[in-house]
């Protein structure tokens, strides 16, 4: 039912290609996401560990575990972690766009109609915009630095007009995930397995990602 400034509506393909969206973000992307994310948490117990205690303080003092609606703005190191995850492991490393008229760059025009593709990947470890881009460094993502940062340094759901219509899901589904994974266990890195990136639609790893769990409690 919802209308423009113009009054005028989605078309039911818009519907259906906005509901695809949210299914391939609420699957694909988001499951891969999480997979490196709890990848690179193994990888640094030490960031591990405050994201654990952060839940533990938010979880204390219930007879459930579950997380409800309430708590996702608590968790605020562990959003830094994800940020951080989703920018060394750009969860879609490549989005393409078409123009709705004539731009210019580097003193070049394009017409309407030009199809561009975006590497997202590239953007994320670019170090004229991210100083040691290689690096797990999650308070990049502090509300200070946020802040002060430019708002196309990081788009992992992409941006602008175009962005993901189901990001919000996608990050709460995300929070969910992680939290109650690592609320119950410690997790480690197979030191015998090599991780190699793939990037595709989704990013991918070429040989899998292989990690040990121990209970917390």
């Amino acid at each position: 039912m919802a209308r423009d400034e113009n009054g005028k509506g989605l078309t039911r393909e818009e519907i259906r290609n906005e509901v695809d969206t949210f299914l391939f973000a609420g699957h694909d992307a988001t499951a891969s996401a999480i997979s490196w994310i709890l990848y690179t948490l193994a990888t640094h117990p030490e960031h591990q560990t405050k994201v654990q205690e952060e839940i533990d303080r938010v979880l204390a003092g219930r007879e459930s575990d579950r997380l409800e609606w309430d708590d996702m703005p608590k968790l605020e190191y562990l959003t830094m972690c994800i940020n951080e995850g989703m920018r060394l492991y750009t969860p879609v490393p490549i989005i393409h766009r078409q123009s709705t008229k004539e731009f210019t760059i580097d003193g070049k025009k394009f017409p309407p109609g030009t199809y561009m593709s975006i590497g997202v990947y590239s953007v994320h470890h670019n170090p004229t915009v991210w100083e040691n881009p290689h690096q797990f460094i999650p308070q990049r993502f502090s509300k200070e630095n946020t802040a002060k940062a430019d708002s196309f340094s990081f788009i992992p759901f992409s941006a602008g007009p175009r962005n993901c219509i189901g990001q919000t899901f996608a990050m709460n589904e995300e929070k969910v995930t992680i939290a109650r994974i690592l609320h119950k266990y410690t997790l480690e890195a197979d030191p015998k397995v090599e991780v190699k990136l793939k990037a595709a639609a989704v990013m991918r790893s070429l040989n899998g990602v292989y990690l040990f769990n121990k209970p917390r409690h």
